[in-house]
């Protein structure tokens, strides 16, 4: 039987027995923790164990783990980062070393916990306009620097057993406004964003996993990326990711309507799973209803997907953590 076509949180440290009960029914694909989720180490290992309980297998466990503002481990659970862009910029030539080491790290961290996906790398180009929530996420002002330093992160986290979740596909650097308060709308002609935004997506589409944009580029479509066919058509066939889609979380309010008739517009349009968070249980078991089973096509890209989970490799953390702390002062 196929997995649900969701992806879905918990609103405390542990499962609540209505969660149990509505995980094990619903069978979502995978999990993704938040800082509300987070104690200790024996309690995040424990939660992973109850989700992973609900459904009675190995399922994916995710988190945003970016390192700067958007880092859902602190210390002393993990250590704590600049923002991505302050640290490439920071290490200079350095750069595509230390993301490696830097999400190297960091998977060796989320493992420890039962933690085995981190949406990450981030292949957005930021601009000087780039809204502040996104932009000192990003790794560079071109597409070039993007890869390189995208390819590091996605390394890093495959060699240390965690899967990448490559996002925001096809490009949010271009978006002025915050699309988890507002849907953002990119003006840019067809062919400026796929010789910049797109191209970036495009050299990483061989990565397992993506995260739509919650944006309108009004060049291809009225329609929001996440909920619109010709986004998905492009990505699939011009940016060429053959990887699972999961949309951004549904809840924010770049979309706007019943979250149950977004989950059924996104899947329509050719995302493979929806993540729902910070929703209530009754809301997250309409849109596991709504949802329903993933697609073939779609179960075929979760089960390559989870291929790709490997055992870590070897990782001596005081030789890596001496090798960064060189690279970053030059």
């Amino acid at each position: 039987m196929s997995f649900g076509a969701t992806i879905l949180d918990a609103e405390g440290l542990r499962l609540s027995a209505e969660e149990s009960a509505l995980f094990r029914e619903a069978d979502p694909f995978g999990f993704i923790l938040f800082a509300r989720n987070i104690d200790g180490p024996d309690q995040v290992r424990a939660l992973c164990g109850d989700f992973r309980e609900a459904v009675g297998r190995d399922c994916p466990i995710l988190i945003d783990q970016e390192g700067g503002r958007v880092q859902r481990l602190r210390p002393p659970l993990a250590r704590d980062w600049t923002p991505p862009l302050d640290f490439a910029q920071a290490a200079g030539a350095r750069a595509e070393r230390a993301m490696y080491l830097r999400y190297r790290l960091i998977a060796e961290e989320l493992r420890a916990l039962g933690i085995d996906a981190n949406c990450a790398p981030q292949a957005d180009v930021a601009r000087p306009e780039t809204h502040p929530f996104l932009k000192n996420r990003c790794y560079g002002f071109d597409a070039e620097t993007v890869v390189r330093l995208g390819r590091a992160v996605a390394r890093g986290l495959l060699d240390g057993g965690v899967l990448p979740v490559l996002k925001h596909i096809p490009g949010h650097g271009r978006a002025q406004q915050d699309s988890h308060l507002d849907l953002p709308h990119v003006d840019a002609p067809a062919e400026d964003l796929a010789a910049s935004d797109f191209a970036a997506f495009r050299a990483l589409n061989d990565l397992p996993m993506g995260m739509t944009a919650h944006l309108v580029y009004d060049a291809i479509d009225p329609v929001p990326a996440t909920l619109s066919p010709a986004v998905m058509r492009l990505i699939r066939d011009e940016i060429g990711f053959g990887g699972l889609i999961m949309t951004d979380d549904i809840s924010m309010k770049a979309l706007r309507g019943n979250l149950a008739d977004i989950a059924r517009q996104s899947l329509a349009a050719g995302c493979d799973v929806v993540l729902l968070c910070n929703a209530s249980l009754a809301d997250r078991a309409a849109v596991a209803e709504a949802a329903g089973r993933m697609t073939p096509a779609a179960q075929a890209r979760a089960e390559a997907a989870l291929a790709c989970r490997s055992a870590p490799l070897p990782l001596d953390i005081r030789a890596a953590e001496s090798d960064l702390s060189d690279l970053m002062r030059g």
